[in-house]
């Protein structure tokens, strides 16, 4: 599934130079296990890292802040043994792993941001697409609140400006929306397999915009459902409505 999507874009070598160190953001929020949708799933980050490397990769670290115990969320996730058994530099974060961000912006002011996703050549933003009791959805955008640590609470107080607002400060190189298992309700968190349906697609864009619009027809959404993306749209960070397969 993934090779497909890539495939529409060219392919991951139209992406990733040879040398490059890439760092894969996926969503490892949750210590859920993969039926439960709740993190992106562990084959489709391994199938990036393996893409990667194809590419000439030199490097391929994966990332995320998770809500639940780290050790819990990576492992039980399955993203922590399929990524390194790809090659992956699968990072468990402490405070090393952060520095220290001015977004300049008055709802989002000082956070401490991952260095990985900071200082990779190329970003690649892997997140689940799931049902959110606050935003609606949690997809590309909203994934970014992963990249820091501190009181994330606080981001929920105007969620859809933030998340717009966050959003334009990371330019990933690739989007690649994890639409495999989603989580109809009851999210971020899930727990019941009755709550995810099966629709076994993975969507690649350059726009996070745009990618993040497509995907709300898993949801049976429609972008306009989400405020966060029209606000996206307007700050000029991609398009509300793409086209089909693309």
């Amino acid at each position: 599934i993934v090779v497909s999507a890539m495939a529409l874009l060219g392919g991951m070598e139209a992406f990733i130079a040879n040398g490059d160190k890439v760092c894969i953001k996926p969503n490892i929020g949750w210590d859920r296990t993969p039926e439960l949708g709740a993190n992106t799933q562990p084959d489709v980050v391994a199938e990036l890292v393996r893409l990667c490397f194809l590419a000439g990769a030199a490097k391929v670290t994966v990332v995320d802040v998770t809500c639940n115990d780290p050790e819990r969320a990576y492992n039980r996730s399955g993203i922590k043994p399929a990524a390194e058994a790809e090659g992956a530099e699968v990072i468990i974060v402490n405070n090393n792993y952060f520095t220290k961000i001015d977004f300049g912006i008055d709802n989002l002011g000082f956070w401490q941001v991952l260095k990985p996703v900071l200082e990779s050549d190329k970003l690649i933003n892997v997140p689940v697409v799931k049902h959110h009791s606050l935003s609606g959805m949690t997809a590309a955008m909203k994934n970014w609140f992963g990249a820091l640590t501190g009181p994330r609470n606080r981001l929920h107080q105007d969620i859809d400006n933030n998340i717009a607002e966050l959003a334009g400060h990371f330019q990933p190189t690739l989007t690649i929306e994890d639409a495999t298992r989603v989580l109809q309700r009851n999210g971020p968190t899930g727990g019941r397999v009755e709550d995810v349906i099966r629709f076994n697609t993975v969507v690649a864009s350059t726009d996070q915009v745009a990618a993040d619009a497509y995907v709300t027809r898993f949801l049976n959404k429609e972008p306009s459902s989400f405020p966060f993306i029209g606000i996206a749209e307007k700050m000029g960070l991609g398009i509300s409505n793409p086209p089909e397969n693309k």
